[in-house]
């Protein structure tokens, strides 16, 4: 999972909460995204953040630094095929998904044991999740149109009822809508924090 320096992180989300508060946000997203993958499979995050770095330790993430400094497609490769390595089952997924639960997690990737694998967010042209068997190159084309560039690249579209994976945090109605879903702890608490009246449920 790569995590961008924090200060610069979720541009189209400020104003959701005070500006003072909002790399607190990316924080509290990334969180509660990584706790729910670490309760699934093993977690290398990618990140050159320190503050970032400590926090997804503490909830039993392994962080490298971003070696190659080129972007999040090349984070997310050298994080996967280089770190992790290619004869494992590797998956890359968005930091921005604090309504993933681990059951989710662990179906989708059963899903894509067998081949290169892809889930569409919910607005149905990104890419929150894409996976590779051992042996295979990851191989990932996230930005502006992934889901399209990683059905043209020969990866699969996986099918699943996963609200909480498929919907990402790029905007403040796309925070509404995991408000609505049920938020993990590090999320609600932060909201709760500001005095933001919200129905938030902790992510099972």
């Amino acid at each position: 999972m790569p995590v961008k320096r924090l200060a610069a992180a979720k541009s189209r989300l400020r104003g959701a909460v005070p500006p003072s508060r909002h790399a607190d946000l990316a924080l509290a997203m990334v969180l509660d995204t990584a706790a729910a993958v670490v309760a699934v499979c093993d977690l290398v995050v990618v990140t050159d953040d320190p503050v970032a770095a400590t926090a997804v330790t503490q909830v039993g993430a392994r962080v490298v630094p971003d070696r190659p400094d080129a972007g999040l497609n090349e984070a997310m490769r050298y994080g996967a095929d280089e770190v992790a390595g290619l004869s494992r089952h590797r998956a890359v997924l968005a930091g921005d998904l604090p309504a993933l639960r681990p059951a989710e997690l662990d179906e989708a990737l059963a899903q894509a044991a067998q081949k290169r694998s892809y889930v569409i967010d919910a607005a149905g042209t990104g890419t929150v999740l894409l996976a590779a068997p051992p042996g295979v190159h990851l191989e990932p084309r996230f930005g502006i149109g992934s889901a399209k560039a990683h059905a043209e690249s020969g990866a699969r579209a996986l099918g699943g009822d996963w609200p909480g994976l498929r919907q990402d945090v790029d905007t403040p109605a796309d925070l509404a809508t995991v408000l609505a879903l049920g938020a993990g702890r590090h999320t609600c608490a932060l909201l709760r924090d500001l005095g933001l009246k919200v129905a938030c449920v902790p992510a099972a």
